[in-house]
């Protein structure tokens, strides 16, 4: 049982009390009145529409600064050599170490106060961005900006999965990652316009990227303060039937596993072999993520076209990946399949970086560029839903959700890295081949060993005449109950 005295319990665990009590005691008719698809049709509309935003301010103002190359900042900043590529770099190093801190820190204190808080940081070191005239400065405030944005994506992701049982989360997911490729469509419509405020308030152009960019974050920041919901036993836009719904729906999906904070769930999570193969599959899927929102911009501009035309050529890329990231989490979800899904995502991009590495002629490498973000980008969310769905216990999925984006983002050292090589970067392309390679054999491994245990379980459950009446006892343990499942 938890060691957890009464005064260290979370606000969680009592409210989570308090709406068991409540469960108990008044047993509202649910049913009719109160349908399930009419609930997550509610639940989506308050809240998938907000942490989309959200996240897409997010990428815009780490993705940024590959717009601002194009726009000028290389050449008035003098960045020649390596320089533009540590200045990429540097914001995956804070940004990874806090990730796993941050959402500890969320499931202590409220989404409301703790995302909006982290949100308002990061929209003033975008803002104050804009000053920034020289190399030193630049990395600066990309390391500051790393910090700040670091409990976002995972946060967000946690999120999610606090309001949805585990098959519906991908979609979810989805939607919410989908942001990431409007963002580098925005990221390009706008930069194109805001680099003909060149000289404005004697700032570049892409100076004025910084700052209208951050300006913005930081006026949603200030509204999110007022809109944000915290949990479902809180929601102010649920009836009471409706949260009593949702919160059983809930207990239910995790086999009434713990929601309370104990740092045993913490370890639980760092000591199991499975988190580092979701945390491998990641960073194989990652560092072709931000290789495109770093450098499709420059890799398009060098295919013959010019710098205004590069800003508008990157838009349709990311266009493409929206909306097969939408449509693949869907699929996901309605076959409560991961593995598969991943592994077609990977094949995809693969034939795209090919034709990136093999074909000269802009037209045609173009489009591989299009196949490339159009396999990538549904790989992430759906394997986000297949690494949090996989890991049982609120705690102990927040840990392991913050461990696979944490670790995962160091890969974006390697992105910022990789592309030194123009006009055809045969070194990028071919490393990123091999990551994709690498998150295909792992996914493959991931859905073997995920059967076996099922099975295993399923023998055990039997021999030892283990049913959901029991499942009190195993409250602790996570995904290694044994009337737990793993989502292949």
């Amino acid at each position: 049982m938890s060691s957890t005295t009464p005064e260290k319990r979370s606000a969680d665990e009592k409210r989570s009390e308090s709406i068991s009590e409540d469960v108990a005691t008044s047993q509202p008719e649910i049913g009719e009145a109160v349908s399930r698809r009419h609930i997550m049709r509610k639940l989506d509309i308050h809240l998938l529409p907000f942490v989309s935003l959200l996240y897409l301010l997010s990428f815009l103002d780490r993705a940024n600064i590959g717009n601002a190359r194009v726009a000028g900042m290389a050449a008035d900043v003098g960045l020649v050599g390596l320089k533009y590529n540590v200045i990429a770099a540097v914001f995956f190093i804070p940004y990874a170490l806090a990730e796993v801190p941050s959402n500890i820190a969320l499931k202590l204190f409220r989404p409301s106060i703790w995302i909006p808080t982290i949100m308002l940081a990061w929209g003033l070191v975008m803002t104050l961005m804009c000053l920034c005239n020289t190399y030193e400065g630049l990395i600066i405030a990309r390391v500051f900006l790393g910090l700040t944005e670091a409990g976002l994506f995972p946060g967000i992701t946690y999120y999610i999965s606090l309001w949805y049982p585990r098959s519906k989360q991908a979609r979810r997911v989805a939607i919410f990652f989908s942001a990431a490729t409007v963002a580098g469509a925005f990221g390009g419509l706008l930069a194109f316009g805001i680099e003909h405020m060149e000289g404005l308030g004697g700032l570049h152009g892409w100076q004025w990227i910084f700052c209208l960019e951050g300006i913005l974050t930081v006026l949603v920041a200030v509204a999110s303060y007022f809109y944000m919901h915290d949990y479902p036993e809180t929601a102010s836009f649920l009836t009471d039937a409706e949260r009593i719904h949702v919160v059983n729906m809930l207990k239910e999906d995790s086999n009434s596993l713990a929601t309370h904070y104990d740092r045993k769930f913490v370890w639980q999570a760092m000591l199991d072999y499975k988190t580092y193969v979701q945390v491998s599959i990641y960073i194989g899927l990652l560092i072709p993520v931000y290789a495109i929102a770093l450098f499709t911009p420059t890799i398009v501009n060098l295919l013959g076209f010019t710098a205004a035309q590069a800003q508008l050529l990157t838009i349709p890329p990311f266009v493409v990946g929206c909306l097969f990231t939408i449509l693949v989490g869907i699929y996901s979800d309605r076959y409560n399949l991961r593995g598969p899904f991943i592994v077609g995502g990977c094949l995809v991009a693969l034939i795209g970086y090919i034709i990136l590495y093999t074909q000269t002629k802009p037209g045609v490498a173009y489009f591989g560029a299009i196949l490339a973000a159009t396999g990538i980008y549904p790989t992430i969310a759906v394997d986000l839903a297949w690494a949090g769905g996989n890991a049982g216990g609120d705690v102990k999925r927040g840990v392991v959700i913050a461990m696979v984006i944490g670790i995962g983002n160091l890969g974006g050292i390697c992105s910022s890295f990789i592309y030194i090589h123009p006009p055809r970067f045969f070194l990028g392309h071919g490393i990123i081949m091999g990551f994709l390679g690498l998150s295909i054999v792992m996914s493959l491994f991931a859905m073997w060993d995920y059967n076996r245990i099922n099975k295993q379980k399923e023998k055990l459950c039997e021999k030892e005449g283990i049913d959901h009446s029991r499942r009190q006892e195993f409250s602790e343990l996570g995904d290694h109950s044994p009337l737990f499942r793993y989502t292949l």
